[in-house]
């Protein structure tokens, strides 16, 4: 979120995300990947894959047709395809035409004109795979599919795997999961939507009614988490509460804070009142009087005197 439009208020040394002007992913997170099936090639031709079906024809010879238009001659997960008198033909990753040059080249080693042609029957099945694996064959669910991002901050994807997603923004990631699209399939889109955010913690210790982890539901302050933690207690030191936090390179840095003027009313506008952010540790330290009576209590009346009783001496 943009917190400069709530107020006064920095961060406690360098942010991860500079202000977070876009949301990033993180584990936790929930997303919704909705898949829109175009079938448009932008650009260039398109390419054969295996479990598409084509039409093989000759004007030489009608005993050289295989499949026909209903049902086509089906590219072989090897990527080949078999054909009267030639055997097995390699046809993944060629376009229509080059398949039929192909075609027509090995036939005039027994043809003078072969004239082969190629009709494609059914194209760009890999699409209707991840599809059917979406939403089902009946095409009647709603194509999308939700996935949550795991500790290692990835998402696995059909067709696609695991991939990592930690730190992208949404548009980055519609990006990166069609560029992986296009690498397999034709006329494929997806659309990721972020349905809910992992949960974003801090947490509270030192002289607070009831040290604990607090969550983030909105932008929350120093003093709004030492609140919900139920107030800093009467031995609290508010002029040196510490602020932990992990930098970019996951350094742990620590931030000093005066907050005793904010807390009775002599600085309304406080700098030292800053945005806690993820995983924010916040300490209330004990005031400098309150650790010298303890100190004196260990070592002098449980310490010292506790290990060699006063002597008891009867005057007379």
């Amino acid at each position: 979120m943009p917190f400069d439009a709530y107020g006064p208020g920095g961060y406690a040394g360098p942010s991860r995300y500079a202000h977070l002007g876009e949301y990033r992913l993180r584990p936790g997170d929930e997303l919704q990947v909705i898949y829109l099936i175009t079938r448009r090639q932008e650009q260039g031709d398109y390419r054969l894959a295996p479990g598409d079906e084509v039409l093989i024809e000759s004007v030489a010879d009608a005993d050289l047709q295989r499949g026909t238009l209903e049902r086509g001659l089906e590219i072989q997960p090897d990527g080949t395809i078999t054909v009267r008198l030639l055997g097995q033909v390699h046809a993944a990753g060629l376009s229509i035409s080059q398949l039929r040059d192909v075609l027509e080249q090995k036939y005039k080693k027994l043809y003078d004109e072969p004239s082969i042609d190629v009709t494609p029957v059914r194209t760009n099945r890999l699409a209707d795979d991840i599809r059917n694996a979406v939403g089902g064959q009946s095409g009647l669910q709603q194509q999308a599919l939700a996935v949550t991002v795991m500790p290692d901050g990835k998402i696995r994807l059909p067709g696609i795997g695991g991939l990592c997603v930690q730190g992208f923004s949404l548009p980055e990631l519609k990006k990166e999961i069609n560029l992986r699209y296009r690498e397999l399939v034709v006329g494929l889109e997806a659309e990721p939507i972020l349905t809910q955010q992992a949960s974003h913690f801090v947490y509270v210790l030192g002289e607070v009614a009831t040290p604990n982890r607090i969550q983030l539901e909105g932008p929350t302050t120093v003093l709004g988490a030492i609140a919900q933690a139920g107030g800093h207690l009467p031995g609290g030191n508010m002029r040196q509460v510490v602020v932990l936090r992990r930098a970019e390179d996951w350094r742990l840095i620590s931030t000093m804070l005066d907050l005793q003027g904010a807390v009775f009313g002599k600085r309304p506008t406080p700098a030292d009142e800053i945005w806690l952010r993820d995983n924010d540790v916040v300490i209330v330290p004990q005031r400098p009087i309150v650790r010298l009576d303890n100190w004196i209590e260990q070592i002098f009346t449980r310490g010292v005197y506790a290990a060699i009783p006063p002597l008891n001496i009867e005057v007379r």
